[in-house]
């Protein structure tokens, strides 16, 4: 928080009437306007075992709970929900989907009992119109957001709710859209895109004995692109040769990270965490811009 900001709600707190009740004046507190941006984070979440293994990239996540500015709500765009036509989660209480197969037992019992925010659901609606967007009162939390909040808030306090991903639409289109999000990291939203950006299922290796040189030259190429700031380059991914073709054989998980870089602005600086490869061509290259 810069100075000014902190400056003008220690005035307002000044300013509330002294009658009020510790509890009222925290309802009072929560609903003053945030003028400091949230961060936007991409995260590379990997296999859904991630969620509750110790490892180098839960532990990262953890981590970030712990060192990022606490959100009022996360909107979470998942490689998991692609739909036709675009939607939003509404429900007060997402149930906690387990989109996958032939994991152990102890992934399907894991929950995130995090509440929705129908409030914010109907914001996305208001800022969005470069389509309609639909409420959706079916879907809920899939294993591209819980696995990853879960290390990250394991408390499931904060309001999660999830925009779907047009997979008829083109990059560049998903990219525009994105753009309409960016009053929402003004109004205490973290916004969290969760992919890969190599993601190649046909050759893993989880005998991690594999390194292909394809997979780690399009991950060094993505990231150039974005420690230069050329967005277009990575929108247009298509256009990197072979090893874009064997990196993002299909773009489920590629578009989450175009949702997170369109809301960069030019004073957002970018940092990198949990830049390694896993089973030989999944990327998990994160990072958190602002």
């Amino acid at each position: 928080m810069n100075r000014s900001t902190f400056i003008k709600i220690s005035s307002s707190f000044l300013l509330a009437p002294m009658s009020m009740k510790l509890n009222e004046l925290k309802n009072w507190a929560d609903k003053q306007e945030i003028t400091d941006k949230m961060p936007v984070l991409f995260v590379g979440h990997g296999n859904p075992m991630n969620a509750i293994l110790d490892n180098q990239f839960s532990r990262k996540w953890q981590e970030l709970g712990k060192e990022l500015p606490r959100p009022k709500a996360i909107l979470s765009v998942s490689a998991h929900w692609l739909t036709r036509g675009t939607h939003v989660t509404a429900m007060k209480m997402p149930k906690t989907i387990h989109d996958f197969g032939g994991f152990p037992k102890a992934l399907f019992d894991q929950q995130y009992p995090a509440p929705g925010s129908p409030e914010l659901a109907k914001e996305v609606q208001k800022l969005v119109t470069a389509t309609e967007v639909q409420e959706d009162f079916e879907w809920g939390l899939d294993h591209g957001t819980w696995s990853v909040l879960k290390p990250m808030f394991p408390e499931a306090d904060i309001p999660v709710f999830q925009l779907s991903i047009d997979y008829y639409k083109s990059p560049q289109w998903h990219y525009d859209l994105a753009k309409q999000l960016s009053e929402l990291r003004r109004k205490g939203v973290l916004i969290l895109g969760s992919g890969n950006i190599v993601h190649n299922l046909r050759m893993v290796d989880f005998q991690n004995r594999t390194n292909y040189d394809w997979a780690a030259g399009f991950d060094s190429k993505i990231k150039s692109f974005l420690d230069s700031g050329n967005h277009q380059a990575i929108i247009n991914y298509d256009q990197l040769g072979t090893e874009a073709k064997l990196a993002v054989p299909t773009n489920d998980h590629y578009l989450p990270m175009l949702y997170s870089i369109a809301l960069q602005d030019k004073k957002d600086e970018i940092s990198y965490f949990n830049e390694q490869m896993d089973a030989g061509s999944i990327s998990m290259r994160s990072f958190v811009i602002g």
